[in-house]
Order: C-alpha cells, then structure tokens, then sequence
C-alpha cells in the first residue's frame, strides 16, 4: 500500500481533499480507490461553474471493471478541472495523489472539512476494509 500524505481530508468513499494555498479544495480519489477499480478508461468531469454539494456526486469514473460516482467533500462551486484526464484517465492509476485530481472547488462552507478523516483514520478504515 503506498503512502498516504498527511496533508488530505478523506471521505468514507475514498476521495481526497487538499486544501491549497490559495482557499481551493482540490479533490480526487485515493490510491486505494484507484487500485480497487483497476485501468482507469474514462473520467467524466464536472462542468466548471458547477455547484456541488458535500457527498453528493460531481464525477465519474469508469475502468474495465466498474462505473464509480466521485462525491465532493465540500460543498461549492468547481473553479478547477485536470482537463489531462480526458485523454489520460490513466493518469489517477499513475498518480491518484498529485497529477491525478479531478477537479477543485471554491468551498462555500470550509467547517465541512472537519467531517473528513484524517489520514491516519482513513489508513485504519482501509486496512479494517481488506480484512
């Protein structure tokens, strides 16, 4: 399993959150998650100017073995999409934690990051979930 940065939000669901310098929550899903699904195919990206909600669904990604739906852990606007992805989905297999985000969002309520699990909790709810 590889290592889990100490600097992302998780949702029960396996995305990340990482609140960046500027305010934006960018998102993606975890390392786990990705080798769970296997080859990623195809990433459909939420519209920029889209409004979303926390735990609700605001993207999708398909690979040979499953369709997932990617919820957002803040609620906001999307200011931010990895536009690599349309060409590269393979890209979140590569790199879930850098290069593979799926988009960034301008929270409207930042408490809501408090609601996540920190990397250690999310490490413990992963190695419960493989046992």
């Amino acid at each position: 399993m590889s290592e889990i940065p100490g600097d992302l939000k998780f949702l029960k669901s396996h995305e990340w959150a990482r609140v960046e310098d500027d305010g934006l929550v960018r998102v993606g899903i975890s390392d786990h998650a990705q080798g769970q699904l296997g080859d990623l195919v195809y990433v459909e990206l939420p519209e920029i100017g889209a409004s979303v909600q926390a735990g609700h669904g605001a993207a999708v990604v398909e690979s040979v073995k499953a369709a997932s739906d990617i919820y957002s852990p803040v609620s906001g606007e999307v200011v931010e999409v990895n536009e690599v992805l349309n060409d590269k989905p393979e890209t979140i297999n590569e790199d879930a934690y850098g290069d593979g985000w799926i988009f960034a969002v301008r929270a409207s309520n930042r408490d809501e990051l408090n609601d996540l699990l920190d990397a250690d909790a999310y490490a413990e709810r992963i190695e419960n979930d493989d046992h």
